[in-house]
């Protein structure tokens, strides 16, 4: 039995591969949005495992199977054995005779390196603790869809050095474009992943206006990320001056955009009147969560 092909980090894809499934993604975005039906999954299913509640992870990938004439499962916590303790290896031997792809929203990455080792069919990452790549491929296929290729462009992180910020350093490296990343002391990425970025790529900046200065991409996310609730009150307090706001954003270039990954807290990591301003991008950013996870269902599955 050959191996199937994963999506658990942007670097499962080489950056050819990975700059023709955002070219996909514009395609049928556009073939969607003209009515035309494409089917390249019908009779297809797909099985989702969700230990980690979200509405724009379940609703984009059970709408893009239905798009493409195939089947969602919704698995929770409580809809599988993965919730009474059986052994992640087992449920992967299982789930994967039965379905052809398994979609996994976790915490622990290691847990979906575990089940994708012992998977017969594709698993794709939804969100780890570590990295968050599916939300990568939506970030970078609305910028080309609004500013072009992102290859020698300048895009700077602000806030935790979370899940997003990691996929953020791989995409840096994959797509050729340079990070500048503000975060306060304490929070910065898992220095492996840094380290991985550091050099021509990838800068650690303390001062947001100084890494904001000349960007053509501000993004940020939540200072405290779901499982890191009892955490808010000490995380406001480090993130005090991590807001981005429209001093921020005038740093940046004049044709700068903003995005975030949703859902956002108005007031903390970001200023209302950037997020609904004229540089947000973030509802072209979420609806692609649909149309770039198409292309990566048709670059896994109908090829």
């Amino acid at each position: 039995m050959t191996t199937p092909a994963h999506f658990l980090t942007l670097t499962d894809l080489p950056p050819g591969k990975l700059r023709s499934l955002l070219k996909r993604a514009v395609e049928l975005k556009t073939m969607q949005q003209q009515g035309e039906h494409y089917e390249p999954l019908k009779g297809k299913v797909m099985g989702m495992v969700f230990e980690k509640s979200s509405t724009r992870t379940r609703v984009s990938f059970e709408t893009g199977m239905a798009q493409f004439g195939g089947h969602a499962i919704f698995l929770s916590p409580r809809d599988t054995q993965l919730g009474r303790g059986e052994p992640i290896e087992d449920s992967a031997r299982v789930l994967s005779r039965m379905v052809d792809v398994i979609m996994i929203r976790t915490f622990e990455h290691e847990k979906i390196e575990r089940f994708a080792a012992c998977s017969r069919v594709p698993v794709i990452n939804a969100l780890t603790d570590r990295y968050h790549p599916c939300q990568l491929l939506a970030d970078m296929q609305t910028y080309l869809e609004h500013r072009g290729d992102i290859r020698g462009r300048t895009v700077t992180w602000i806030g935790d050095g979370n899940n997003m910020c990691h996929s953020y350093i791989k995409a840096a490296r994959l797509l050729d474009f340079k990070l500048h990343i503000a975060c306060p002391e304490g929070y910065e990425p898992e220095s492996a992943i840094l380290e991985s970025g550091t050099g021509e790529h990838v800068t650690l900046i303390r001062d947001p206006l100084e890494a904001a200065t000349g960007s053509d991409l501000v993004v940020t996310d939540v200072w405290a990320s779901m499982g890191q609730e009892e955490e808010q009150a000490r995380r406001v307090k480090a993130f005090a001056n991590y807001q981005v706001t429209e001093a921020v954003m005038a740093a940046a270039k004049p044709d700068a955009l903003f995005m975030h990954c949703l859902p956002a807290h108005r007031g903390e990591e970001v200023a209302a009147s950037v997020i609904d301003g004229p540089q947000s991008v973030v509802w072209d950013e979420a609806e692609n969560r649909l149309h770039s996870q198409k292309a990566l269902l048709e670059l896994l599955l109908a090829n």
